[in-house]
């Protein structure tokens, strides 16, 4: 069977034609019950009197086309959406062998040379002048900046270099990538996402594409507090606009510490934003240091001041419709300043695309999806009321652990033996939006949110090991008659939640426990 220009072809092949307002009656109650049972299709034709002189077995030869006919034209688009993602993977794997190309003859090219070199230099060693013969093949020479200021031509000075060295990173072999073991490109994957072998600190880049255009993943991907944890802040303390339409901006930023082991980092930055010939999106970054003779900021208390090298995002225009975004993420958190026992944490490309570069990916795609299909749910905004809620949790997880004096945090005592230290926030209305009140017969000194944290460094746990035992576990595990709560709380004044369980130590109430997991190793 089958239906076409408002006719349909019934069992015995006779051709059934319908008038423009019969089918424009017909698409109208299919949009209200695509599928109608036999009881109401009678009832159809008695409430329309436009169908009355069809039979109905012929409204339900014409309901089953319609339905094959949409069943068709969902499929239809269905592959054509495959077909253009396969089209852009594709022109970005050829892209990607194009890069893998360069970087073989580059590596032939270089192994031929030390070759050529090493033979001169055995030819040349019974001469007295062979130093000077070793000095003058000598090619690599340590770049030297142009002097340059805070001024808008120093700054776009800056600014260009960063571009080019990013470019170099993104599209060129400026650093050597290998594929992140377990990521196998495809329709349903991610993205094509490399780690650096062999480079100053650690790098991860990533290739994708998503469904929203330039502007806006630019947009997503500039708010990182949005998508990445591990960062507190960003604050933008000067804009300046460029002559060729971009901006050129000074930013400080923070993140958290994973542990109570170790100090968190921060960085000064600069960014730049422009649109290359092509039409391309990029938005790119780099630390500022005294080498770049730009402007400087003082060290803050209790951060470790760390260095962002020539990083950040291209995002071109995908035919048709979407954009395919290169992101480049390059590192240096200073591992020296941490315990040696957490340097691989510090160290590790890996860890550093899973929750960074891999992240942004996956913000992207959770986007995309809600604008292709905003009512897949019926829940209305449910997405965006998780994300704000696991947002929230994370930062007053973070906040907790890493204990800042500004949001309220003080220290009360700290178990040098199992490093276990034990904190009090003043200000719980702001931290926590909760409105706590004191138990009966305690002098209280002020309201405040209870926190005691440790960290221990678990070497050939996986996490999921960790997490499986830590909820099936918790019973045996979770003591609420500790003596260092129970000191610490009647130091503090001990409070308790309207309608919360009372413990066993003056109305006390332990929240809920958190943690972190690490990539590579557990940090609980």
């Amino acid at each position: 069977m089958s239906c076409k220009d408002g006719r349909s072809v019934e069992d015995n092949g006779k051709y059934v034609r319908y008038t423009p307002e019969q089918v424009e009656a017909l698409e109208r109650l299919y949009h209200e019950c695509p599928k109608p049972s036999s009881m109401r299709r009678q009832q159809l034709i008695r409430e329309c009197p436009i169908l009355s002189h069809i039979e109905p077995r012929q409204i339900k030869v014409w309901f089953q086309n319609r339905r094959c006919r949409e069943k068709q034209r969902k499929e239809s688009s269905r592959l054509q959406g495959v077909n253009r993602k396969l089209s852009a993977m594709n022109k970005l794997l050829v892209e990607e062998n194009d890069r893998l190309q360069k970087q073989v003859t580059q590596l032939v090219y270089e192994n031929g040379y030390f070759l050529k070199q090493t033979q001169t230099t055995k030819l040349a060693s019974k001469d007295s002048s062979c130093e000077s013969v070793v000095t003058s093949g000598q090619h690599h020479l340590t770049p030297q900046h142009p002097p340059r200021d805070a001024s808008p031509a120093g700054l776009l000075s800056i600014a260009e270099e960063t571009l080019t060295e990013f470019l170099s990173k993104a599209t060129g072999t400026a650093v050597e990538w290998v594929q992140m073991p377990g990521m196998k490109p495809g329709p349903d994957s991610i993205g094509i996402i490399a780690i650096s072998h062999g480079c100053t600190g650690m790098a991860a880049r990533a290739c994708g594409l998503v469904g929203l255009d330039p502007t806006r993943v630019a947009e997503i991907l500039k708010d990182r507090p949005s998508w990445y944890r591990d960062c507190r802040a960003v604050e933008v303390l000067n804009m300046l606009p460029t002559a060729n339409g971009g901006t050129i901006e000074l930013l400080y930023m923070q993140l958290y510490a994973p542990t109570t082991l170790a100090p968190p980092r921060d960085f000064w930055l600069l960014r730049y934003t422009t649109v290359t010939d092509d039409g391309s999106f990029v938005v790119c970054e780099r630390s500022l240091r005294n080498t770049q003779n730009g402007p400087s900021m003082p060290p803050v208390q209790n951060f470790v001041r760390a260095e962002i090298l020539p990083s950040g995002y291209l995002i071109r225009p995908c035919e048709g419709s979407g954009s395919i975004v290169r992101i480049v993420d390059h590192m240096n958190l200073e591992a020296w300043s941490v315990p040696e026992v957490l340097r691989p944490l510090y160290e590790s490309s890996a860890v550093l695309a899973q929750k960074t570069t891999m992240a942004a990916l996956r913000q992207l795609r959770q986007l995309t999806l809600e604008f292709l299909q905003p009512n897949v749910t019926n829940w209305g905004r449910r997405p965006a009321a998780l994300r704000a809620l696991s947002k929230r949790l994370s930062r007053g997880f973070n906040e907790a652990l890493n204990g800042f004096s500004s949001e309220g945090w003080s220290m009360q005592d700290n178990d040098g033996i199992d490093d276990v230290a034990i904190l009090v926030n003043s200000s719980p209305d702001r931290r926590m939006g909760l409105n706590l009140s004191f138990s009966d017969g305690f002098t209280s000194i002020s309201n405040g949110v209870l926190c005691a944290k440790a960290s221990m460094l678990l070497q050939s746990v996986t996490p999921a090991v960790l997490l499986r035992f830590l909820r099936e576990h918790r019973s045996e595990w979770v003591d609420n008659n500790i003596d260092a709560y129970s000191a610490a709380a009647v130091k503090v004044g001990p409070c308790s939640l309207p309608g919360a369980r009372v413990a066993n130590f003056g109305g006390q109430v332990i929240l809920p426990l958190a943690h972190t997991v690490e990539h590579e190793e557990a940090s609980v």
